[in-house]
């Protein structure tokens, strides 16, 4: 059961407090495939281990290590590669979790119903550990462009990671969909929820190349010429961008520190996402090191300032 709340902001690195197991089918596979999520030490970043494997391979979740972008982010490292990790990095990034250990038993994280909802419950299940260290972000101090085609992705500078995506698909249930998100201050409900999406007239091709066999109704939305062939339907009524947006986080989670900017996403997926981060930290000009504190609008430090003076006038009131 996806749990409520509004999710999680530190001003420190942060760990899970304690492991916990997830165990679902693997997207591409159709087989039974199962991570365990364990805490890990200040500045790991968000680590994979195939554990499957005769010698463990370790795999850090950044861009440097993406082999593949085709329907899904996939990382490697040598012959060992972990497929579909975009949904996992998206939760950790939505509930402010920076480093973790995440043990994985075969080729691929399972696709669990299509969204990041489980996965955050599983967050949340294992709680959360401030490490005491400063949390380092990389503020991007130009524009930075990549495209292809129609297809853009950019980012500006800024004092937080914003993202506005939009999506054009001559489908009547898709259309033109847009939607702008907050990393931090929007309610990680609104995105955590979205599934990926399919169209039935690929299920076929695609499963011939050995793609997709575990796909179903369970874990995608599923489209025909005109409609959601789902019986429940649509979560959102703009879930498609919704999930746009939940795949991007996910992928700029591939950074090897924060991305702080405003990012505008038109027609983007896993690949140009890739080369944003890419390029962003392809020259050390294009961003500067900096903690949370020091990138804190002035609004933002108000409202602290402002906390921090009602909670010691109630600790005051509390002694008379």
């Amino acid at each position: 059961m996806f749990k409520s709340g509004s999710g999680h902001k530190f001003q420190h690195q942060v760990t899970i407090r304690r492991e916990v197991r997830i165990e679902g089918v693997g997207l591409h596979s159709g087989k039974q495939a199962s991570i365990t999520l364990k805490p890990a030490l200040p500045n790991t970043g968000i680590l994979f281990v195939r554990k499957d494997l005769v010698s463990p391979v370790a795999i850090p979740a950044s861009f440097e290590f993406v082999t593949q972008t085709q329907l899904a982010t996939t990382l490697g490292r040598g012959e060992a590669t972990i497929s579909t990790v975009e949904h996992l990095l998206s939760a950790f990034k939505l509930l402010g979790v920076d480093n973790a250990l995440v043990e994985v038993d075969g080729p691929e994280v399972p696709i669990m119903d299509g969204s990041a909802a489980q996965f955050c419950d599983a967050i949340l299940a294992a709680g959360f550990f401030d490490q005491s260290v400063s949390k380092k972000v990389a503020v991007v101090k130009k524009r930075i462009e990549v495209r292809k085609g129609d297809k853009i992705a950019l980012i500006e500078p800024s004092h937080q990671l914003s993202i506005k995506a939009k999506i054009e698909w001559n489908h009547p249930a898709i259309q033109t969909q847009e939607l702008s998100y907050t990393l931090g201050k929007s309610d990680y409900r609104e995105i955590a929820r979205a599934r990926t999406f399919g169209f039935l007239k690929d299920v076929e091709v695609l499963q011939k190349k050995g793609l997709i066999q575990g796909g179903s109704y369970d874990n995608a939305i599923v489209l025909d010429e005109s409609r959601v062939v789902n019986p429940e339907g649509l979560r959102y009524t703009d879930e498609f961008v919704r999930h746009k947006v939940l795949d991007a986080i996910g992928d700029f989670a591939l950074a090897p520190i924060p991305i702080i900017g405003n990012v505008t996403l038109v027609k983007a997926g896993h690949e140009i996402h890739a080369e944003l981060v890419q390029s962003i930290f392809s020259h050390p000009d294009n961003y500067e090191v900096k903690t949370l504190d020091e990138v804190r609008s002035p609004l933002d430090s108000a409202i602290a300032v402002a906390n921090s003076f009602q909670k010691g006038l109630r600790s005051l009131q509390g002694s008379f």
